[in-house]
C-alpha cells in the first residue's frame, strides 16, 4: 500500500468514527445543559464554592463568573509553579522563573497550553497533575459554557438570562469531560502510553552523553489535552513522544479525540435551538473547511518538488516514521483548525506552503471545528456576519434563527473578529521592529519571520502549537505571549456574552418568504466564502512575507 493511499484510508476511517459518535454525543450534551436536575457530587461542589446553581444570570453576571474563576486559576497555577521546589513529587526541579510561570499560568487557564519549557525537565508531578491537568479540564469546560450561553441567547426570548455559569462549568467537567477522559486514558494505557508517578531514571550512555527520562500520569493528561482541545505535552516532543503517542492507532485515536466534541457540539446547538438542520448547516461549514485544508496539506507534503523528497515519497523531514506524511498532515490540520496545539511533527519542517496552511488554519479563528466551545461560538459569530452580508445584498434587515441582527449585534460581532488579528499583527510587528526579539529566531528571511508570526498567531488564537526554531523562553516572549493569550481568550468572550444577552432579550421574528434559509447549502457556501475572504483580506500581507514567499521560492 502506498503512503498516499494509506493517508486517504486513515482520513476516511477518522471521518467514519466521528460520524458514529456525532449523534449520541451531541444529544447527550444537549441533555446535560438542558436538565434541571443536579447530581449529588455536583451539589457537594456547589456547596463547597458557595454557588446557587438554580439562579439565572444575565450576561454581565455570567461574564463576571468566567473572569473571576479564570483569574483565580491563573493565580493558583502561578503560585504552584513558584513554590514547586517546596512541594512533594517535584523530582528535584526548582521553582519556575516568574516570567515563565506567568506565561504557563496564562497559557493553561486560557486553553492555549503554549509551553516555553521542556516538560520533562521543568515540571514535577504535583504541578503536572494538580496544576496543568486540572486546568485542562476546567478551561475546556469554560469554553463549552460560553458557547452554551450564546446558544441560549438564540433559543430564548424576552429574557436576559443565559443560565448559570457555575452550573454549566460543573456539569461540563463532571458529566462530559471526566467520563470521556477516563475512557480515553484507559484506551491509551492499553495501547502503550505510560501512567505512573515514577522518578527520574538513567538509561546509560548514548552518543557520548547520558540520557534520562521520568515517568508521570501521561495517559490521563494526554486524554484530556486532546479531548479538551488543550494541547501541550508532558514531554517536550509532545504527541511525537512514544510515551504519549506510541502507535499509529493511538495517533489516529488522538486526532479523533480532539475533533469529536467540537463537531458534536453542532448537534447540541441544533437541538437546543429547536432545529437540527441548523446544526447540520454549521457542521457542513466546519467539515468543508477541514476536509479542504486536509486535502491541500496532504498534496503539499506528498507532491513537493525536489529529488530527495520525490525519492522519499513525500516531505519526511520533521515527521515521525511511525506515522508518516499522511497521518502527520491530518494531525497538523486538525490541531491548528482546533485550539489544540498538540503536535506529532515539527511544523517548522513542513514545506513552505504546508507551514502556511497550519498558520491559516489558526488565522481563521479556529472554527473548523475549533476548540471545545470556542469553535462553536466563533462559527456562530461568523454566521451572524454572513447573514448581515446577505442582508446588505438584498436590502433587508438580517435575521438569524428568528433574531434580528441589528446595530448592537453587528458591533459585537465586528469587535470579536478584530481582536485576534490586531493582537497578532501588532505584536508580530513589535517583535520584528525591536532589537532583541529577533535574536530568538533560528532562521533568517521568510522562514524566520514565519517563526514569530506563527508564535503570536498561536498565542492570540489560543492554539498553543509552536513552529519550532524560535527560542520563546525569554522575558519578552514569555510576557508578550502571555498577554496575547489572556486578551485573545477573554476579550472575545466579552463580546460573545454581550451578544448572547441582547439576543435573549429579543422577541422572535416569524419567518417570511424573504427570510434567508440558513439551514440550506446556499448559506453554507456563503458562510465558507465569508470566512475565507475575511481571513484572506486580514492576513494576506503577513502571509505573503512569510510562508507564501518561502513556498514560492522553493
Amino acid at each position: 500500500m502506498g503512503p498516499v493511499l494509506a493517508g486517504v484510508l486513515q482520513l476516511l476511517a477518522l471521518m467514519a468514527a466521528l460520524a458514529l459518535a456525532y449523534v449520541p454525543l451531541g444529544t447527550y450534551m444537549a441533555r446535560v445543559y438542558s436538565s434541571d436536575r443536579h447530581w449529588r457530587v455536583e451539589k457537594w461542589i456547589y456547596k463547597g464554592i458557595g454557588a446557587d446553581p438554580d439562579t439565572g444570570m444575565r450576561w454581565p453576571a455570567y461574564l463576571r463568573g468566567v473572569l473571576a474563576f479564570s483569574a483565580v486559576g491563573v493565580l493558583f497555577l502561578y503560585l504552584l509553579q513558584r513554590l514547586q521546589g517546596h512541594l512533594p513529587g517535584s523530582l528535584g526541579f526548582r521553582a519556575i522563573d516568574p516570567d515563565q510561570a506567568f506565561n504557563t499560568a496564562a497559557s493553561f487557564v486560557t486553553n492555549t497550553n503554549w509551553q516555553s519549557y521542556y516538560g520533562e525537565q521543568a515540571m514535577g508531578h504535583v504541578v503536572q497533575t494538580a496544576g496543568l491537568a486540572v486546568q485542562n479540564f476546567v478551561s475546556a469546560a469554560v469554553g463549552i459554557a460560553v458557547a452554551v450561553a450564546l446558544v441560549r441567547g438564540f433559543a430564548r426570548s424576552r429574557t436576559g438570562e443565559l443560565g448559570n455559569f457555575w452550573s454549566d462549568l460543573v456539569r461540563g467537567t463532571v458529566r462530559i469531560l471526566l467520563p470521556l477522559a477516563l475512557v480515553a486514558a484507559i484506551a491509551l494505557v492499553a495501547c502503550g502510553a505510560i501512567q505512573n508517578f515514577s522518578g527520574i531514571h538513567g538509561v546509560g550512555q548514548f552518543m557520548g552523553g547520558s540520557r534520562q527520562w521520568n515517568g508521570g500520569a501521561v495517559a490521563s493528561q494526554e486524554a484530556i489535552k486532546e479531548l479538551g482541545t488543550n494541547g501541550g505535552g508532558y514531554f517536550n516532543a509532545n504527541s511525537a513522544h512514544p510515551f504519549e503517542n506510541p502507535t499509529p492507532f493511538t495517533n489516529l485515536f488522538e486526532i479523533f479525540l480532539l475533533l469529536v466534541i467540537p463537531l458534536a457540539l453542532t448537534r447540541t446547538f441544533g437541538l437546543m435551538v429547536g432545529s437540527v438542520r441548523q446544526g447540520y448547516a454549521i457542521l457542513a461549514t466546519m467539515a468543508t473547511i477541514w476536509v479542504g485544508f486536509t486535502a491541500l496539506m496532504m498534496w503539499t507534503e506528498f507532491a513537493h518538488h525536489g529529488p530527495a523528497l520525490e525519492l522519499a515519497g513525500g516531505a519526511y523531514e520533521g515527521k515521525e516514521v511511525r506515522f508518516g506524511v499522511g497521518s502527520s498532515s491530518i494531525f497538523a490540520v486538525a490541531t491548528t483548525l482546533t485550539s489544540t496545539g498538540a503536535v506529532d511533527s515539527f511544523h517548522s519542517s513542513f514545506t513552505g506552503l504546508g507551514g502556511g496552511i497550519t498558520m491559516l488554519g489558526m488565522m481563521l479563528g479556529e472554527i473548523a471545528p475549533g476548540g471545545t466551545g470556542s469553535g462553536l461560538y466563533g462559527m456562530l459569530i461568523m454566521a451572524v456576519i454572513a447573514v448581515f452580508i446577505a442582508g446588505l445584498m438584498v436590502g433587508r434587515t438580517p435575521e438569524y434563527l428568528g433574531k434580528k441582527i441589528g446595530t448592537r449585534e453587528i458591533k459585537f460581532a465586528a469587535c470579536y473578529i478584530l481582536v485576534t488579528p490586531a493582537l497578532v499583527l501588532v505584536l508580530t510587528a513589535a517583535a520584528m521592529a525591536l532589537p532583541t526579539p529577533g535574536n530568538s529566531m533560528t532562521n533568517s528571511g521568510a522562514h524566520g519571520f514565519s517563526e514569530i508570526l506563527y508564535a503570536y498567531t498561536s498565542a492570540s488564537n489560543n492554539n498553543g502549537s509552536a513552529f519550532a526554531g524560535l527560542n520563546a523562553d525569554t522575558q519578552w516572549f514569555n510576557s508578550s505571549l502571555g498577554v496575547a493569550m489572556l486578551l485573545g481568550r477573554f476579550l472575545p468572550m466579552v463580546f460573545v456574552l454581550a451578544m448572547a444577552g441582547t439576543l435573549a432579550e429579543q422577541r422572535p421574528v416569524p419567518a417570511t418568504a424573504g427570510t434567508l434559509r440558513t439551514e440550506k447549502p446556499l448559506f453554507t457556501g456563503l458562510l465558507v466564502g465569508a470566512i475565507l475572504i475575511i481571513t484572506g483580506l486580514t492576513y494576506f500581507p503577513a502571509l505573503a512575507l512569510g510562508p507564501l514567499a518561502e513556498g514560492l521560492a522553493s
